[in-house]
């Protein structure tokens, strides 16, 4: 866990891949965990606030509260999305279009914490918008790559920054697998990784919001760390 940026209202961490947010597994360490005996060990308030989750394969920037009133601010700017966040993803594939927006309505299956598309007016089902510019593609064919040694087996991958409109149950793993380009590492959404644990080619990079104490918009990036971006030369 790297702290990024702390005082008595919030504090910014980047998260590594395959550390939970939050769990209930005894003996297995979670960032809230993690941060709450940080904070004890500064002789500090512990309380800890989640106010948006990255999925456990998942990496990037995380911003927590320190308290109840912080934690109301901030969870009031996600829901009248002032809160920005951006990605940066590793996909399969060449995009016919460098810039888009993918525009679905997904349905959560809480009984294997899983979701999909579906059609419009399927009942419980939420509209899911975000947009998207790749950055770049390599293709396996003639380039030495590690990324394609380790843990893929198409022919190419981008490497895609996106923007979230919504935020909805492992939205950008599942419009981009439904749209032909499923992340790499993704063993829930495509069907082509290899066997055993892997990290998701996903990292929140940017995000920027308002402090919920003095007003303030704060902005916080940060560059991918995990193994698999590492190895997308």
């Amino acid at each position: 866990m790297e702290i990024i940026y702390e005082d008595s209202e919030i504090v910014v961490c980047h998260k590594m891949p395959g550390i939970p947010v939050q769990t209930a597994k005894i003996g297995q360490q979670d960032m809230v965990s993690m941060l709450r005996n940080y904070f004890a060990d500064k002789e500090e308030s512990t309380e800890i606030f989640v106010i948006r989750r990255l999925d456990q394969p998942v990496e990037g920037i995380m911003v927590f509260a320190r308290n109840a009133q912080a934690a109301a601010i901030l969870s009031r700017q996600v829901q009248e999305k002032s809160v920005e966040k951006q990605y940066l993803a590793l996909a399969e594939g060449q995009f016919q279009e460098k810039t888009g927006q993918l525009e679905d309505y997904l349905l959560k299956n809480g009984k294997n914490n899983a979701s999909q598309v579906v059609p419009k007016g399927t009942k419980g089902a939420k509209a899911a918008k975000l947009s998207y510019e790749v950055q770049k593609t390599i293709l396996k064919s003639g380039q030495s790559s590690g990324i394609f040694e380790a843990v893929c087996q198409c022919d190419s991958v981008s490497l895609v920054r996106i923007w979230l409109d919504t935020g909805r149950h492992h939205q950008i793993r599942v419009q981009m697998a439904h749209a032909g380009h499923p992340l790499v590492g993704d063993k829930k959404y495509n069907q082509n990784c290899p066997p055993g644990y892997l990290p998701v080619g996903l990292c929140s990079v940017r995000t920027s919001f308002c402090h919920p104490k003095t007003g303030e918009r704060m902005e916080f990036a940060a560059e991918p760390k995990g193994k698999l971006f590492m190895d997308f030369k």
